[in-house]
């Protein structure tokens, strides 16, 4: 404990001693990080929240996700897919914006929020990190609208049927109520048509059930595409570089450069 006592002495007496050298270090740290600070590009970031769209009339025991959460986030790391977003927004592949594009995409999954994927992404400008990111769930959004294309119409189609049967269900059910009324076949009808009537109720009660099911299926709750919940957010500062972190590390730098300064000098002038 005296050890350290003593050697923090001597070197606050060195400090004292070289102060010019260990000034001339910070103020050289402290340029530097002038510079880095005012001539580093500035980039900004842009988050967005894009819920996986879903298919309701989706076969009992599948997912009615129109694609899993984890191919998702492997189909937005793909070359191809990034590719496809740059020229949406008129960049070349290799254009600066678009390695930056490449290099700053974040994903992270959000399973027990729909699911979700909470992406982020950097540009040179504000506006242009809004725009890629929505350009991202523009993309995603067209490619899971053509995944789900045949299902739903698959299942818009059974509505249709469901309901043209229905409607013939009811229209027999209707000459079937006159035929037991004795209006249609007089006296030798009306049992034949009570039997009939019977079993075409229950037909009519099934109809009814499955064109309920497929509506409430197909309604917005259960059937949807892939969207934004939530508008893109760009924070109004910079995201690099950061001015707090940055200062912040040019100063701790250039303290630690200053004693470096401090005690090589002191230990030069003991050797002459």
């Amino acid at each position: 404990m005296e050890r350290d006592e003593i050697y923090l002495f001597d070197l606050w007496r060195i400090l004292r001693r070289e102060w010019k050298w260990c000034a001339a270090a910070l103020l050289l740290a402290l340029v530097a990080t002038y510079a880095f600070a005012h001539l580093a590009r500035r980039q900004w970031e842009a988050t967005a929240w894009i819920q996986i769209g879903q298919v309701g009339p989706a076969p009992s025991g599948q997912d009615p996700k129109v694609e899993p959460l984890l191919r998702v986030i492997e189909r937005l790391q793909t070359t191809a897919f990034q590719a496809d977003v740059m020229r949406s927004v008129g960049l070349a592949p290799d254009a600066p914006e678009a390695k930056l594009y490449h290099r700053s995409m974040k994903l992270e999954p959000m399973p027990y929020a729909g699911p979700m994927v909470r992406l982020s992404v950097r540009a040179y400008s504000p506006q242009q990190a809004r725009q890629l990111a929505q350009a991202t769930a523009d993309r995603l959004r067209a490619i899971h609208r053509a995944i789900a294309a045949a299902p739903l119409s698959l299942a818009r189609t059974r509505l249709d049927e469901v309901q043209a049967e229905l409607k013939n269900a009811l229209a027999e059910r209707d000459r079937l109520l006159q035929a037991a009324d004795g209006n249609d076949a007089g006296a030798k009808a009306p049992p034949l048509a009570g039997v009939l009537l019977a079993g075409m109720s229950e037909d009519i009660r099934n109809l009814q059930m499955q064109r309920n099911d497929l509506l409430m299926r197909l309604s917005a709750n259960y059937t949807y595409e892939t969207f934004l919940p939530w508008p893109v957010y760009v924070p109004e500062g910079q995201a690099f570089p950061n001015p707090a972190i940055t200062w912040g590390i040019g100063l701790l730098a250039g303290l630690c450069l200053g004693m470096f300064a401090a005690v090589a000098r002191n230990a030069t002038r003991r050797m002459r």
